[in-house]
This record gives C-alpha cells, structure tokens and sequence, in this order.
C-alpha cells in the first residue's frame, strides 16, 4: 500500500484555516500545502514581519495575523477580529525547553504558550467553527508527552522546575485538551472534530529555540538522523485533511519509535486518556484563562 504524502491532500477550494506559528518548521510547511491545495491560510504569528517574508515563499491564497499566545490579550484580540469562515485550526505554534520564565499573564511560559494559549484560542474561535461544515481541530503534540505529568500543586514549576519536565507537561496536556475536546464535542451532538498529532523527530527551529548548550549537543545528532520539516508536517496534514478519521484519533510516524516515516494512527501514553485528570484540567484552565466553551451557544452568522 502506497505512504500517504502530501499530494495525496484533497481539494480545499472553500476552506480557510487558522494556523499558528506558521511562519518556519511544520506550520510553514503545513500552510504551504493546504494553500498549495486550495485553502485560504491565515497565518497565525507572533513576529508579523517574519511572517510576511514566509508568506512570500506560498504560493496560494494566505494572509498574515498577529498572535503571542504567551500573552491573553493577544489571543482575545486575534479573536475578536477574526471575520468569516473557519474550518480548520491548527494548534502548532510552540516553545522547548526554555529556563524558567514567565508569560505576560504570569504562567510559565511553557505550560502557558503551548496549552493555555491554544486552550484560550480554541474556545474564543469555538463559535466560529461551528459555523461551518466538519469543522476540525488539530492539536500538535510531541513523543515528549510520555515524560510529563500534569504538576496540579505546582503547575507553574514555582517550587521546582526542570525545563524538559515542564515541556513534557505541556504535551501532555496539549493531548489530554484535544482528547478532552473530542469527548465535549460529540457530548454536545456537534460535528466538530478534534484530533492530535506527533511529528516524531523532526528538523526544525524549534530544537534550537532552546538553550544553546541544547542546540550544541543536539544539532549533530539532528543533522544525522531526523527527518526534514516536510516529513514531520505529514502527521498535521494528514490530520488535517483526511475526511475519515475519527474525532479523538492521535497521528504520527509509521517508522521506527515514530520518530520518522508517513503518517499514521498511534497511541499515546496511557496518562493521555486519563478523563478525570483531562476534566480537572480543562475546569482549572477554563480558571486561569477566564475562556468558557459553550457547544450551545448559537453560531456566529457567516457574514
């Protein structure tokens, strides 16, 4: 049976989506395909201005916007601007394994940009989701998940942090959200669909976004044996865009340790599906975010 790959991505003409972090790595190349397919992209960026040079190199219908999903204010007004359809959002963006510091609301900056802010954009967005037809949520996670654990006593790491501890909880919750989600939204009778993905080990900025002894050690070692940014966009596309997939579905790299190769259904650590702990911390991000999701609210008129 052939690899799935991107020119097996189907028409898009009609739909929009909402990526962030789209302007290097996997979101780059996930907006360059779905554009590349017929979709209309927004670029959803925290620097604007290299966002427009990224745009400069898609061919196809895409728009940049600014967000900081380190900063609240930020994600209510990229929301409460946003006009029109949304089809698709693609919760991509990221930061690894930084020293400890803090979001502009006071979270750690890792638990707050990589769940808290994509939490707070999903639920602002919600209703403009279920506007349109099979509407779809992609959560990007990470094999780092199976090392995190969800610290309720010390969620900011305020009493002890170590960098990598804290990014494994914040792909951890990123798939307890999206598994979460799922569970809400079919609760709900909605036809929105929410699915994660891993991009095994995959060559982008992102590893050498972290400290620079980290960027040292591990950029041999990435040039030797992980796979390109269009490799590991495959699990985003591939969730993105293939209409069968069942709501809750987890996908990543068919190879060895799913570290690399075409995409594929996984299964992720058993703590991923762990519904009460996935309960508790929707209600506390629901707390520390002041964004309630509500499937029963009418949806916004399309314009």
């Amino acid at each position: 049976m052939a690899k799935w790959t991107a020119a097996d991505i189907p028409d898009q003409s009609g739909r929009t989506a909402v990526i962030t972090g789209a302007n290097s790595g996997i979101g780059l190349v996930a907006a360059r395909e779905l554009a590349r397919a017929g979709a209309h992209v927004v670029m959803a960026v925290r620097n604007q201005a290299k966002g427009q040079d990224a745009a400069q190199t898609i061919a196809g219908e895409v728009e940049v916007r600014q967000l900081d999903l380190a900063d609240l204010a930020s994600v209510r007004s990229f929301a409460e601007a946003y006009q029109g359809d949304l089809h698709l959002l693609i919760n991509n963006a990221g930061v690894m394994a930084p020293p400890r510091r803090l979001t502009a609301d006071g979270f750690e900056s890792q638990f707050g940009t990589n769940h808290l802010g994509h939490f707070a954009l999903t639920g602002l967005l919600l209703a403009r989701l279920l506007a349109t037809d099979e509407p779809r949520v992609v959560t990007v996670s990470s094999g780092a998940h199976r090392v995190g654990r969800i610290r309720f006593d010390d969620l900011q790491g305020e009493r002890r942090y170590q960098n990598w501890l804290w990014y494994g909880q914040s792909k951890l919750a990123n798939l307890l959200f999206a598994f979460e989600l799922q569970r809400r939204a079919a609760e709900a009778g909605s036809s929105l669909k929410s699915l994660a993905v891993h991009p095994g080990y995959a060559r982008t900025n992102l590893q050498f976004a972290a400290p620079p002894w980290y960027e040292q050690a591990v950029m041999k070692v990435t040039n030797m044996v992980a796979q390109s940014a269009e490799m590991g966009a495959l699990p985003t596309l591939y969730a993105a865009t293939v209409s069968d997939l069942p709501g809750g579905s987890f996908v990543g790299p068919d190879g060895f340790m799913e570290q690399r190769g075409h995409p594929h259904l996984v299964t992720a650590a058993s703590k991923a599906y762990d519904e009460p702990v996935a309960q508790r911390l929707w209600e506390v991000s629901e707390q520390l975010t002041s964004v309630d999701y509500d499937f029963s609210a009418p949806a916004i008129a399309r314009p």
